[in-house]
């Protein structure tokens, strides 16, 4: 199971703000990849427009660039939090799935790895759900 604190409080590793900033750009990304290019309408105001790739966009790079700035434990506790949300392990089997993503992390890059899962996002708040923790709470 995670660390707790001084305080009773889960010790992820991560900041729930750095993840919580993970799990914004992931699901950016995936509404841009979601939206359907031909309901783009003559509007570009319209939600369609707004979510198609931009080229000045810079939300893929800014998520690498988060992530790359993570040091490497920080890398791992996102990479075991995606597991747990993936269903890959459980709460009570943290200290594994952490120990086993800092392995396989090392010498690798970590934000191409989380960026090829799918439902990224979703996958981490759900992780964090299960230490009983929730995302949304976290301020922006």
């Amino acid at each position: 199971m995670a660390a707790f604190d001084e305080d009773g409080e889960v010790d992820l590793g991560i900041s729930l703000e750095a993840v919580a900033t993970v799990v914004d750009l992931a699901r950016a990304i995936q509404g841009k990849e979601e939206s359907d290019p031909g309901q783009v309408s003559e509007d570009d105001n319209s939600e369609a427009a707004l979510l198609q790739e931009d080229p000045e966009d810079m939300t893929e790079d800014a998520l690498r660039d988060f992530i790359a700035e993570l040091n490497q434990d920080e890398q791992a506790s996102l990479i075991a939090l995606a597991w747990i949300g993936r269903g890959d392990y459980g709460a009570e089997e943290w200290d594994e799935a952490r120990a086993l993503a800092a392995e396989r992390n090392e010498g690798r890059d970590a934000a191409a790895y989380l960026m090829s899962m799918d439902m990224l996002g979703d996958l981490l708040a759900e992780g964090v759900a299960a230490f009983g923790l929730s995302i949304e709470e976290v301020e922006r």
